[in-house]
């Protein structure tokens, strides 16, 4: 009920209500977090402070695991800022904790406000209090993606002067991946050395990273001396070859890697495919004079049947205006509006025709996508049938 008073934003009904409840002593954890979700997603921020105090007089006392859980959920809401005011407000009747500021931490870096995350971060340290390991690695991914490299390393470098034993597999892992992504394999190779010294074994999706890194620097033979050595490799594994052998220019090898992981039962995703297309087709799709092989003509094919006509017409018309740059050519939505069994049949009737002009990697890899929605379809269907007659 509260939920629903919440949503409908009828703020009036849900503070009546919740005293109601409180009076009967009908309120736990979860009462806080509906009610404070509700008023911080209406800026209600006054009020977010007197609940909490008008749950303690009426017996859920102040505790620093409840204001927890209430700045989880609006973290995760990206709510990050009422939470902060929350937090803040409540400051002489609450004591914030590692986890309450690592809360706000990781709910500043989601929602791209980093400065406020280095504030709570010295707000922490002036406090005395050590951000736990996840906190560190939530604030180098985020410099990592704003291309702070350098930034991203002096973070890392605190963390292996002051807290070397507390290291683990995922703080490795994420570093190590990044520094594949910018070519520093030499680097990666530093830390990865490192680790294992340390004793901590390396996962797949380790592996696959610095497979990819090795391959995007030239270095095949030693990506495939890293994969040799993997007893179970994964679908990182082959992601890792997947996409190096891509960004090399061996689009062939990489279907060839393609149809090795099928053999050994290692089942692509929509990301396996879209790497592929992209490898033999370029980010912007090819054209061709035949409509049956001709990506644009399939793919505006593919909007309209999907009910998508104005994104067609869209489409149609900055690829026909030559001063306008036409856009890239979207192999997501290509194979989302033709997974069904139209698709089906058009994946198979272009695979056959693009086997005619001597495209085989291609023709697999789209006849193969269409044998999966096939499959897909049929589980639906049967999935229908067995629902309508129960």
């Amino acid at each position: 009920m509260l939920d629903i008073f919440g949503r409908s934003r009828n703020l009036d009904l849900l503070w009546g209500a919740v005293q109601e409840m409180a009076k009967r002593g009908l309120v736990n954890d979860k009462t806080f977090i509906i009610v404070l979700k509700a008023l911080a997603s209406a800026r209600e921020l006054k009020k977010c402070a007197e609940f909490f105090h008008f749950m303690n007089e009426h017996g859920c006392e102040y505790r620093v695991e409840r204001l927890n859980k209430v700045v989880e959920n609006l973290c995760k809401g990206k709510l990050v800022e009422e939470a902060k005011f929350v937090v803040l407000k409540l400051k002489d009747w609450i004591r914030p904790d590692g986890v309450t500021y690592g809360w706000l931490v990781k709910g500043f870096c989601d929602v791209g406000e980093l400065i406020e995350a280095s504030k709570i971060w010295n707000l922490m340290v002036d406090e005395s209090i050590e951000p736990e390991i996840e906190v560190f690695e939530k604030m180098m991914e985020t410099l990592f993606k704003r291309n702070e490299y350098d930034e991203a390393l002096k973070v890392f470098q605190t963390m292996r002067v002051n807290r070397m034993d507390d290291l683990a597999l995922s703080t490795y892992k994420l570093v190590i991946d990044w520094m594949c992504r910018k070519g520093k394999v030499v680097q990666a190779n530093m830390v990865f050395d490192e680790m294992r010294q340390r004793g901590i074994q390396a996962d797949n999706s380790t592996l696959g990273s610095l497979v990819y890194g090795l391959l995007t620097r030239g270095r095949h033979a030693e990506a495939h001396k890293v994969v040799e050595r993997i007893e179970k490799p994964d679908i990182s594994v082959y992601h890792g070859l997947i996409k190096g052998l891509v960004r090399s220019r061996r689009a062939s090898e990489a279907t060839q890697v393609f149809r090795e992981m099928i053999n050994r039962g290692c089942e692509p995703t929509m990301h396996t495919y879209i790497m592929l297309l992209q490898g033999h087709l370029g980010k912007r799709g090819r054209k061709g004079p035949d409509p049956l092989v001709n990506f644009e003509s399939i793919f505006v094919g593919g909007l309209i049947k999907a009910g998508k006509s104005l994104e067609a017409t869209k489409y149609v018309e900055r690829t026909m205006k030559g001063s306008l740059e036409v856009p890239r050519f979207d192999y997501n939505k290509f194979l989302h509006y033709y997974s069904s069994e139209e698709g089906v049949v058009m994946f198979k009737e272009v695979g056959k025709k693009l086997r005619e002009a001597g495209f085989v990697d291609l023709a697999d890899i789209l006849q193969r996508y269409g044998e999966k929605m096939a499959t897909r379809e049929r589980r639906r269907r049967r999935s229908e049938l067995v629902n309508g007659s129960e």
